[in-house]
């Protein structure tokens, strides 16, 4: 069913982050449509994560796919600098806006992104800007869940198709604290240090006043035997104080607010 989408399109441009959905998508699109009608698009933004944006450019030389380098300024824009509930919008709606100038390169190839089929479980404003902008969701529209994007991706042997999702580094941080520079380079280097540690899926929260470290549930016990230097270190990054969240890691953890929003 992929196969047939990729191939009533002309070409396809991708909107790429280094993620395992992203990278399956135009892995796809550069298998199916070919070199030169498989383009990728990544952001250097200052909210994706140093690592990402060079797996991202690994990937694409490994696979020999067309990468194209855009540089959004989300963080100059206060809509998202001050990181209302609907701050992903104006994320994706700049990633989107500033993909124009690559579609004028490649006129009449579709923007693709990696929303995939359990994306709309979740609250995803991001969701509303792909929708003004037309941008189309393959997986999505295929039914392809998350667990069948690693499936694939593993069936091809892609290198990051166990890789843990990383969503943007503003996501650290609660609505209505600011987003800055030096949060997100923080946030980076807390993180960066947890994963040298063997800590392979881990977030570090940032509340201004503290961090908090998420690691998984079964990596808690360690982490604790660990607290004391770990958190010595986390501390020199920048974090005044340094707490671990005995919940362990859960994906979308600030969303919970939200629910007292709406309520």
């Amino acid at each position: 069913m992929l196969e047939k989408w990729f191939k009533e399109q002309t070409g396809s441009i991708v909107a790429f982050s280094g993620g395992i959905d992203s990278s399956l998508l135009l892995f796809l699109a550069r298998r199916w449509q070919g070199r030169e009608a498989a383009i990728g698009v990544i952001s250097d933004s200052e909210s994706l994560k140093r690592k990402d944006f060079k797996l991202a450019q690994s990937f694409s030389s490994q696979f020999d796919i067309v990468l194209e380098v855009i540089e959004t300024r989300e963080l100059e824009d206060e809509r998202y600098s001050e990181n209302p509930i609907d701050r992903c919008f104006f994320c994706k709606d700049h990633l989107y806006n500033d993909l124009q100038v690559i579609s004028e390169k490649y006129p009449g190839f579709p923007v693709l992104n990696g929303t995939n089929a359990d994306d709309y479980g979740d609250y995803r404003p991001g969701m509303k800007a792909a929708d003004l902008y037309e941008v189309l969701s393959p997986l999505a529209d295929c039914e392809i869940t998350k667990e069948e994007i690693r499936e694939i991706a593993r069936h091809f042997e892609l290198p990051n198709w166990n890789k843990p999702a990383s969503p943007c580094l503003s996501s650290r941080i609660p609505y209505s604290h600011s987003i800055t520079r030096k949060k997100l380079v923080e946030i980076e280097q807390a993180e960066d240090l947890l994963n040298s540690f063997g800590f392979e899926d881990v977030r570090v929260r940032h509340y201004g006043d503290h961090g908090k470290i998420e690691v998984s549930k079964e990596d808690l016990p360690r982490l604790k035997e660990m607290e004391e230097s770990l958190v010595g270190k986390i501390r020199q990054i920048g974090f005044p104080e340094v707490l671990i969240d005995e919940e362990g890691l859960v994906s979308g953890k600030m969303n919970r607010v939200l629910k007292s929003v709406k309520s």
